[in-house]
């Protein structure tokens, strides 16, 4: 029997552009220009989905891009407080170009989740990896919404510092930890998802999955379920991770979301996912790693029929 789906929580980019040439990412790679393209979340846009979907009570806002790009980010964080839905950047921003109003919007309008990616402690190290980054303006940003947050009374947003771990960083993990406690934001080391670009030995998601028998990033597969990526123009993603190819013409905007998220490329995806279809050409999980290593391995996706966000 097909599974519908109905999830309460959506991944929306806000935005694809970014401003830094972070060496290994496929923004900068310019890998997700054929099947993503470069552009924001319009907040016109963004109200009529809120509106033409109640059902929806948080959307993430960040992933290939930096969301405080989009010119319209303030206009779509006062929409979705005024429509009772909570908004997050959990998958990460840069910080290094923030207007003083957006600042404290962030603050005002209670982002429920803000991801720093600070992979370094000192200016040196930083720009390493965050080319055309700026350590010490990323610093004063982080700090100027955290003094938002006590002016403000608000627990909102979460801070929290991610650092990418590589080996011209990891000596300053200390250090970082250190800054992270000091300014009120929670520290999360990251390993790094190119084990050919500044590997550190035993710190690699090969060895992850040696020691656990879990891919590191195995998780994400859930999304296509919990929360589906719709790209900033309404194509469907499926998942944060995919940046080669749409699950076919259907759009979350023009077509509606629960039509878009049932889709029948979406559907075939969730099946070869539990191991209860073939793989297929057009399909983007087919030639994903996480789902060949499912293959390889025969452990696919379980999932109870009561999980949050589907009904059969």
């Amino acid at each position: 029997m097909k599974q519908t789906i109905r999830p309460h929580v959506v991944q929306l980019e806000a935005s694809s552009h970014c401003q830094l040439r972070c060496p290994v990412c496929p923004t900068t790679l310019r890998q997700i220009d054929a099947p993503i393209g470069r552009g924001f979340l319009n907040p016109d846009t963004f109200a009529r989905f809120l509106d033409a979907n109640p059902d929806i009570r948080h959307v993430e806002l960040s992933n290939n891009g930096e969301i405080f790009l989009n010119p319209g980010l303030l206009a779509i964080l006062r929409l979705a407080e005024a429509r009772g839905v909570t908004l997050g950047a959990a998958n990460g921003a840069n910080l290094n170009d923030v207007r003083p109003s957006v600042l404290e919007g962030v603050v005002r309008h209670r982002l429920r989740f803000l991801t720093c990616s600070i992979d370094g402690a000192t200016a040196e190290t930083y720009r390493v990896y965050r080319v055309r980054g700026d350590f010490d303006r990323v610093m004063a940003n982080v700090r100027t919404i955290a003094a938002h947050k006590r002016r403000l009374g608000s627990p909102f947003p979460v801070l929290r510092w991610q650092f990418v771990v590589f080996s011209h960083n990891v000596h300053e993990l200390p250090a970082a930890r250190a800054l992270a406690e000091e300014i009120g934001m929670q520290f999360t080391p990251k390993l790094n998802w190119d084990a050919d670009y500044a590997p550190v030995p035993g710190m690699t998601r090969a060895e992850h999955r040696a020691q656990t028998g879990r891919d590191y990033a195995g998780l994400i597969c859930h999304q296509l379920w919990d929360s589906p990526q719709v790209n900033f123009d309404g194509g469907m993603l499926g998942c944060c991770r995919n940046t080669w190819g749409r699950f076919g013409t259907a759009n979350a905007f023009t077509d509606g979301f629960a039509t878009a998220v049932n889709s029948e490329p979406m559907a075939h995806a969730r099946a070869m996912l539990r191991g209860a279809a073939a793989p297929r050409e057009g399909i983007p999980c087919t030639t994903c790693d996480l789902y060949r290593d499912m293959r390889a391995s025969g452990r696919f996706l379980r999932r109870r029929e009561d999980d949050a966000g589907a009904a059969g």
